[in-house]
């Protein structure tokens, strides 16, 4: 039996759909349930059980027999909430308690970390369990990961196996009900086919041309493939990053999102908002010497493989992954 929290989020339903895919329906589903633009995410797949988070505990006690792994992908995701109640709630204290069930317990856990937890990148992308006591995040979701990253690896005991992974910035199907929050692509997507233009941030700083803000986007199927590869060969525990490697444009995903329509370019220059303009990140990009290190080989879908099949498969579609 797998445990898979988050399971009607973005990145949670699509890893659903991996472990189906592969054969895996004997699933326990976790999350927040009462959304209902979220639950079209797990339409149509399969699953044994749903669980609402806040009695996933109480029911973990009456059922930790035969669970094989636990894969916690469920979090506060919002960059601009500011309450750090809310995410000390969710995503410190949350996720203790699911590491010390699986101490408890003995089961593999997986969880989701984040790229936020290196704020401006001062001590650069590197996976080291050395600099993490080092990193300034730029906002409350970030320090929430990083906290919880620092206090992983303080503990004397751990999971039989555990890997915190860094996403990057991930986009692809099933984000539909992220609104703000949902990435660059679909944003872009939209904004084609309503206006016929495409309208990005300006560079606030010098060193930056307009639209050359640079990210480590990676497509959410790479992601889920990367979190199999880990739940399957569970060796070696550690924090990882999970991005391409490759930083990108904000200019070369508009020019991917047009070709992917058959548009031409048309992209206008905006002022970075001002609650957001201190705490922005002009570079990101993914070392991840240690996941190949392990043996994941797999090549990453490029920018332009990624956004052309999003677009013309699933956003023209309306579909789900």
């Amino acid at each position: 039996m797998i445990i898979l929290t988050g399971a009607a989020g973005f990145i949670g339903s699509c890893m659903l759909t991996k472990l189906n895919n592969e054969g895996f329906n004997d699933i326990v589903i976790v999350d927040n349930f009462s959304y209902p633009e979220k639950n079209k995410n797990i339409a149509n797949k399969q699953f044994k059980e749903k669980i609402d988070r806040e009695i996933f505990f109480e029911w973990l006690e009456n059922n930790n027999n035969n669970i094989d792994f636990i894969i916690h992908l469920g979090a506060r995701t919002d960059t601009t909430e500011t309450k750090k109640a809310v995410f000390d709630k969710l995503n410190l204290n949350y996720t203790k308690s699911m590491w010390k069930a699986c101490v408890k317990y003995n089961i593999p856990l997986i969880y989701a970390s984040s790229a936020a937890t290196y704020g401006l990148g001062e001590y650069g992308y590197i996976d080291d369990h050395d600099i993490i006591y080092k990193l300034k995040p730029l906002n409350a979701y970030g320090e929430s990961k990083n906290e919880f990253d620092k206090w992983a690896l303080q503990q004397n005991e751990k999971p039989v196996f555990w890997a915190g992974l860094k996403f990057f910035n991930v986009y692809g199907p099933n984000e539909y009900h992220k609104n703000r929050m949902a990435s660059v692509i679909i944003h872009a997507f939209k904004q084609i086919n309503e206006t016929g233009k495409v309208k990005l941030f300006k560079s606030h700083k010098p060193e930056f041309e307009d639209g050359k803000q640079l990210r480590d986007f990676i497509y959410v199927k790479d992601v889920v493939d990367v979190i199999f590869f880990m739940m399957k060969q569970k060796k070696y525990s550690g924090l990882y990053n999970l991005g391409t490697g490759k930083a990108r444009s904000f200019l070369d995903l508009a020019k991917a999102t047009f070709k992917a329509l058959g548009k031409k370019n048309n992209i206008e220059f905006i002022d970075t908002p001002i609650d957001i303009r201190d705490k922005y990140q002009y570079f990101t990009q993914a070392d991840i010497k240690k996941l190949r290190s392990i043996g994941y080989n797999k090549k990453f879908y490029s920018l332009e493989e990624g956004v052309e099949q999003y677009v013309k498969e699933y956003l023209s579609k309306n579909l789900y992954f």
